[in-house]
C-alpha cells in the first residue's frame, strides 16, 4: 500500500478555485457531502429579495430536501442568517417536503458552532466542515459533519399527546388478522425484553415496558399487512441485511429515524430469526 501525503489548502485564498468550483463539484456528485442518496434539484436558486440558494438537494427515496449554503473560509453571521432565511423561504413555499438547512464551510469555529447549536432542535440544521487537499496537480474535497440534525423527541413517545385507543379500534382500521400479527411480533420482542406489552394509540401500536413507553419499534396494522418501524440509524449495512433477508422495505423515515417494513401473512414466521435481530438492534443492541 503506497502512502502519499496531501497538503491542505485554503479555497478562500486560492487564486482560481472559488465557491463556484465547489458548487460544480457538489453538483456533479452530491453524495460526497455525506447526506445519503440525494440528487440536485436546483442550484443558484433565486430567492425573492434574498439572493440565491447555492444548492437544493432532495433524497431520492423520500420527500426530504436540503437547502445547502457554501462558505469559503470561516463561518460568519451573514452566512448563518442567509442559510436560515433560505431554509425558511423554501419550507414555507413547499410545505409538503421536509426541509433541512445545511451549512458547509471551510472552518466552523467553536463560537459559531455554539450559536448554530442554539438553533438546532428548533430548526433542522446540519453543519459540515469542508477541507480541500492537494497532491501535485490533484485537488480533492473532504467533508465532515460536525453538527448533525437533532432528532426531535418523538411525538410517538409522548403518550400524553395521543389519547389511547384499544384493540377494537385497530381491528377496525386494519383487520383482526393483521392486529394478530402485532401479537406475533410482540412474542419475538418478549423473547429479548420479557416485560414488554402492546400499547394501543391513535396513530400506531407502541410498546410499554413495565408500564413505561419504550417505542424502539412501532406497529401499524393495515388491511392486508402490518407495517413494522424499528428505530435504527440509516446505514448501508442495515439496508444490505434487510435486502438479503428479502423483506419489503417501504422507505426510511429520516425525521424519526425509522425503517418502514411491510410484512404480509406468513412473513413473520418465515423471517422470525432476522426480525429478532432487528428488534435487538432497535432496542440498543448490535445487528449480527
Amino acid at each position: 500500500m503506497k502512502y502519499e501525503k496531501f497538503e491542505k489548502i485554503s479555497l478562500l485564498t486560492h487564486p482560481s478555485l472559488k465557491e463556484k468550483w465547489v458548487q460544480d463539484r457538489l453538483s456533479d456528485d452530491p453524495s460526497i457531502l455525506g447526506l445519503g442518496d440525494v440528487i440536485v434539484r436546483d442550484k443558484e436558486r433565486v430567492q425573492s429579495k434574498a439572493g440565491r440558494l447555492d444548492l437544493l438537494l432532495q433524497e431520492v427515496d423520500s420527500n426530504r430536501r436540503y437547502e445547502v449554503e457554501i462558505q469559503l473560509g470561516k463561518t460568519d453571521e451573514s452566512h448563518i442568517i442567509r442559510t436560515l432565511e433560505y431554509w425558511d423561504i423554501e419550507q414555507k413555499r413547499y410545505p409538503q417536503y421536509d426541509h433541512v438547512a445545511v451549512i458547509v464551510a471551510e472552518e466552523i469555529t467553536s463560537r459559531f458552532l455554539n450559536v448554530i447549536s442554539l438553533f438546532n432542535g428548533a430548526i433542522p440544521l446540519i453543519a459540515i466542515q469542508m477541507n480541500a487537499v492537494q497532491h501535485g496537480d490533484v485537488v480533492s474535497l473532504l467533508f465532515t459533519t460536525v453538527l448533525s440534525e437533532v432528532k426531535r423527541g418523538l411525538v410517538d413517545e409522548d403518550e400524553g399527546v395521543h389519547a389511547p385507543t384499544d384493540r377494537l379500534y385497530w381491528e377496525s382500521r386494519g383487520t383482526k388478522s393483521t392486529v394478530a400479527m402485532a401479537d406475533e411480533l410482540l412474542e419475538i420482542i418478549k423473547s429479548i425484553r420479557p416485560n414488554m406489552e402492546l400499547k394501543y394509540n391513535k396513530f400506531y401500536i407502541g410498546l410499554a415496558e413495565s408500564g413505561q413507553p419504550n417505542n424502539f419499534v412501532v406497529l401499524r396494522p393495515l388491511k392486508n399487512a402490518i407495517r413494522v418501524e424499528p428505530r435504527l440509524e440509516k446505514s448501508e449495512i442495515v439496508e444490505q441485511k434487510i435486502s438479503e433477508a428479502g423483506l419489503d422495505v417501504l422507505d426510511y423515515d429520516n425525521k424519526w429515524g425509522r425503517y418502514r417494513i411491510r410484512l404480509e401473512k406468513g412473513d413473520i414466521k418465515k423471517h422470525e430469526a432476522f426480525l429478532k435481530e432487528l428488534m435487538v438492534a432497535a432496542s440498543g443492541g448490535q445487528l449480527d
